[in-house]
């Protein structure tokens, strides 16, 4: 039996983010599904199946360290990669102590992305 590729979540609130790093992840060997926002992500049926999150970190209504927060409160144990167009060393360092994998700018670097992903796939 061929084993499933690792199903990696997108949420991003920008459109052509969502369009283009999906498949980026999927030259990079995993399976991809992305998502507008964190509540449409919290309702779907993906949190507890994806093995790692790419998330933005500025986003509206919840950010993505607010939706981190809300998974962990739920009990949702999964690593995230933050990526942001913001270049903010002292928030980046803040989320990696925090416990993410990596927090990465945009456009996503493709060896750094591959990186960030191995390295979370790691902690599953």
């Amino acid at each position: 039996m061929a084993q499933m590729a690792p199903l990696i979540s997108i949420v991003d609130d920008d459109e052509s983010v969502r369009e283009s790093l999906p498949d980026l992840v999927k030259e990079l060997g995993f399976s991809s599904r992305a998502f507008s926002s964190a509540r449409e992500f919290l309702e779907s049926d993906v949190p507890g199946k994806a093995q790692c999150l790419i998330l933005d970190v500025t986003m509206p209504v919840m950010s993505g360290p607010e939706l981190w927060r809300e998974l962990k409160r739920r009990g949702i144990q999964i690593p995230v990669i933050f990526i942001t167009a913001i270049r903010d060393e002292a928030l980046r360092a803040r989320l990696l102590q925090d416990g993410a994998v990596a927090c990465l700018f945009k456009p996503c670097d493709e060896a750094l992305l591959l990186e960030a992903l191995d390295a979370a796939l790691r902690t599953r």
